[in-house]
């Protein structure tokens, strides 16, 4: 198959980025090292691509019942301009994918799905709107929208730097950048495009991303750039997306979530809504509902933990954790994902282990290429940002 190309790929060779094929699509995953990208979204800023993200409009008279209806969240009480962080699950519970959606009118939704899950994701939603007579329509916007990302503590300044960026005459007159909630959006315009502005992110930083039509991302991906040089902002692959989420806690599709994980499995009971009710106050029957209800009052099976290696070697995706370092110690568990932390400076993992090795402080080991490595339980998130 063909791998798709961001609408900023010649931006990225300009660059000299290393491409690597990712879900389809080849985007950048570094353009320097990673450690210089990593840390610099810690101590400045990093500009990211994300458009190989999938994007879904979902509109229509009773588009916030329906999303009630398809994802575990509850949407319909979602602001409008508000945005917030869901899931789309099977019958059985197991997480199809993790969404951010975000509600850009009284009765419009972006919903916005991981790239390797965006044909799946889009195929759910229609099959779903389909089943329930509600007036709603699923359209792809995915092909059309670009999708750039400014993460770091000097991603205001670079923000409040560009040119060209400017309020949207419809939008909200007393929100502007610096005073735009986390997990919320703002329509503007850049150079007389609508661009859709987000304080949200992968990173564990402050942030935006910028939802702009596929034929104006090169243009504002330069202008962020160009605002940014002094603010010690770079450009940043996915590789460094990677060490970021993981130093920040934050699951992966594919590693911490799958179809046979659970939110519940994943800590993210949360998510899940079973208090919602329609119109006339019954509950609402969203698909996963029984399942998850059930889950919610269930001891767990396994239990996502956070791991710190207490040597050199670090744990990676698939790797046993075993009770001890002790030749005979059983496995308990299996790393998720793991790499050295550019932040902490010692290697960190995330693990599914059994109950009754999940308590922090329980010294485990990792089986790193035949050799037991110890670690130990530890809280997410590994690394939050000075507030």
């Amino acid at each position: 198959m063909t791998e798709q190309h961001s609408p900023l790929h010649d931006e990225h060779v300009a660059l000299g980025a290393a491409l690597t094929a990712f879900a389809g699509w080849q985007m950048p995953l570094r353009y320097t090292s990673d450690l210089a990208e990593h840390t610099a979204v810690r101590t400045a800023a990093g500009l990211f691509d994300l458009s190989h993200m999938g994007e879904i409009e979902v509109a229509g008279p009773e588009a916030g019942a329906f999303l009630d209806r398809a994802l575990v969240g509850n949407l319909s009480g979602l602001r409008v301009l508000g945005a917030r962080y869901t899931m789309v699950v099977q019958e059985d519970g197991g997480v199809i994918d993790d969404l951010v959606v975000y509600r850009t009118g009284e009765h419009t939704y972006l919903v916005v799905a991981n790239a390797s899950n965006h044909d799946v994701v889009l195929a759910e939603l229609r099959e779903r709107a389909a089943g329930t007579g509600l007036d709603v329509r699923v359209e792809d916007r995915s092909a059309a929208t670009g999708l750039v990302a400014v993460q770091g503590p000097h991603a205001l300044s670079v923000v409040e730097a560009v040119p060209g960026l400017t309020p949207d005459p419809d939008g909200p007159a007393d929100v502007t950048p610096a005073t735009l909630r986390y997990y919320a959006c703002l329509p503007m315009r850049f150079e007389g495009r609508p661009v859709l502005v987000a304080r949200t992110g992968y990173t564990g930083e402050d942030g935006f991303e910028f939802f702009v039509d596929a034929a104006g991302a090169p243009a504002l991906w330069r202008a962020l750039l160009t605002a940014g040089a002094d603010h010690g902002l770079v450009p940043a692959g996915l590789s460094a997306r990677d060490s970021l989420r993981l130093e920040a806690g934050m699951p992966l599709y594919g590693h911490e979530l799958d179809r046979t994980t659970t939110p519940h499995d994943a800590g993210l009971g949360r998510v899940v809504r079973l208090d919602k009710v329609d119109a006339d106050g019954e509950p609402v029957p969203f698909v996963g509902r029984d399942a998850l209800a059930a889950r919610a009052h269930s001891a767990p099976a396994r239990v996502l933990v956070g791991l710190q290696g207490l040597g050199r070697r670090a744990a990676r995706h698939g790797y046993a954790v075993h009770a001890s370092t002790q030749p005979d110690a059983p496995v308990v568990g299996t790393v998720t994902s793991g790499a050295p932390s550019p932040t902490l400076g010692h290697p960190v993992a995330m693990a599914y282990v059994t109950p009754e090795v999940s308590a922090e402080g329980t010294e485990l080991a990792v089986d790193v290429r035949g050799r037991r490595e110890p670690v130990r339980v530890v809280p997410l998130p590994f690394y939050r940002r000075p507030r």
